[in-house]
């Protein structure tokens, strides 16, 4: 069983923590994911930096920015992970833009991500029928979850046809604007999660932009499974590297 999918039994709201794969050093990544685990991150989506990211705000594109300085691509990521799942057991997904992983050959990226241990992707510039047309049983073939993002936008018919095509969770985005945009939840988004949850989809649902601390972590997860935070995680490294993460995390579920 995918790990992703075995993660969800648990009872517990889930924390999923975006990190940008190369940053704030090159050498990072690894020892951030560990440190995560540790510090009791359920799950745990690395970032492919790129150059033109559209969906993600000033701090995961300055992160972005920063790993590519630093010299992050696809290849120097696989290398990184390639003994990642000697000392991490959590689902590690890989979330990017579909063009460097074109770039990097589709079939060939499916197989490394298998070969490292990653349970799923999330690509959210890949459209649904061209996933569904050319890519689906490559991804289906690495045992890869693809997993698709929903809008306060998207009608109940496309929600659907997103929740069919995916595996392990959907991604709910929050609101309509880039990550690391909102300070906190309106009305109007609590009741689009209510709404979202009351359709009794077959996926369970992550929720992700403007979750930045336990407030807003507690109210994201009201009617979801559970969250996803990039950008708050992403500040944090930013200040003070890798120490505290554990701090991070406890605060975010709201222990003292």
């Amino acid at each position: 069983m995918n790990r992703i999918d075995t993660r969800f039994n648990s009872k517990k709201k889930i924390v999923s923590i975006y990190l940008t794969a190369g940053y704030p050093n090159l050498e990072d990544t690894v020892n951030i994911i560990q440190k995560l685990e540790q510090g009791g991150a359920d799950m745990i989506e690395i970032g492919l930096p790129f150059s033109d990211p559209l969906a993600d705000g000033p701090t995961i594109q300055e992160s972005s920015t920063q790993a590519l300085q630093n010299g992050m691509t696809t290849q120097v990521l696989f290398e990184q992970l390639k003994h990642i799942r000697e000392t991490v057991s959590i689902p590690l997904l890989l979330m990017g833009y579909f063009n460097p992983i074109l770039q990097y050959g589709v079939e060939r990226f499916c197989e490394q991500c298998a070969l490292v241990g990653i349970d799923g992707l999330i690509i959210p510039d890949l459209p649904l029928r061209e996933y569904k047309q050319h890519y689906e049983e490559v991804f289906q073939k690495h045992g890869l979850h693809m997993i698709f993002l929903i809008t306060p936008q998207t009608s109940e018919a496309r929600i659907r046809d997103m929740d069919e095509a995916s595996n392990g969770f959907l991604y709910v985005v929050s609101s309509a604007s880039t990550t690391g945009k909102t300070t906190g939840f309106s009305a109007a988004q609590q009741a689009y999660l209510q709404r979202v949850s009351s359709l009794q989809l077959r996926n369970r649902l992550l929720v992700g932009f403007g979750i930045h601390d336990a407030e807003t972590f507690q109210t994201a997860t009201k009617h979801t499974h559970g969250a996803i935070i990039g950008s708050a995680f992403i500040n944090h490294l930013k200040t003070e590297g890798r120490k505290g993460i554990a701090s991070f995390l406890q605060k975010l579920r709201g222990a003292s």
